[in-house]
């Protein structure tokens, strides 16, 4: 387990304190990643929320587009207080270039942190930087890209973030979206009509599951 704003190692609990503790960064909801990934791993984790907490989605794109497989999800939380964050990561081919291609989905509620630190943005909402992205140049900006998550319209907007990758940050279920990709180019992915479904409402058995993904284990 790591902190999910930084990525060291995390404390457990004991007498003195009653969360989680980073060295770094204070108390947190320890960042959990499955060794491994498929239908019984996705619906252990999803199980993992505390009937107190908050739903926090799993988002993933669904129908997965030609050549794209689930490589990865994680979750930030503990018994608790439950999910605070979700990760799903997708690998497939980069749309412009034909390489490889990975994309990370980020939920989470707001103070948590696990969103900027893989997109590579300073502080721990980004609210800030949204606020920047919808100024834009000309003071009448349109969204940078569009989804649909959960049933309804949803507009992205591109954050500044390291030149490895491209960043997208929305709302969406009253939490922080994030969409990460590497290579920076693979942002395109998001101009194929992506359609986000909340895998706690439902894990499709025709879901595609694939190695996993390196960068929710540590190369982020």
């Amino acid at each position: 387990m790591s902190c999910p704003r930084c990525g060291a190692q995390v404390r457990k609990p004991d007498l003195m304190h009653s969360a989680w503790r980073c060295d770094n960064c204070g108390d947190v909801p320890p960042f959990h990643v499955a060794e491994h990934i498929n239908a019984e791993i996705v619906e252990s984790m999803i199980r993992q929320r505390s009937p107190r907490s908050e739903t926090v989605p799993f988002w993933c794109p669904w129908p997965l587009p030609a050549g794209w497989m689930v490589t990865g999800a994680g979750w930030a939380g503990d018994d608790r207080l439950g999910v605070r964050a979700s990760a799903i990561a997708c690998s497939g081919p980069e749309p412009l270039g034909g390489g490889p291609a990975d994309v990370v989905l980020i939920a989470e509620l707001p103070g948590v942190g696990l969103g900027t630190r893989f997109a590579g943005i300073p502080g721990i909402d980004p609210g800030y930087l949204l606020t920047e992205a919808l100024a834009g140049p000309s003071g009448h900006p349109g969204p940078h890209a569009k989804i649909k998550a959960a049933g309804h319209p949803t507009p992205l907007w591109c954050v500044k973030s390291p030149e490895d990758r491209s960043a997208y940050v929305s709302e969406a279920k009253g939490m922080w979206l994030y969409a990460v990709a590497w290579p920076a180019s693979a942002g395109y992915f998001l101009a194929e009509h992506v359609v986000l479904h909340d895998l706690s409402e439902g894990v499709p058995p025709e879901l595609v599951y694939g190695a996993p993904s390196p960068y929710l284990h540590g190369r982020a």
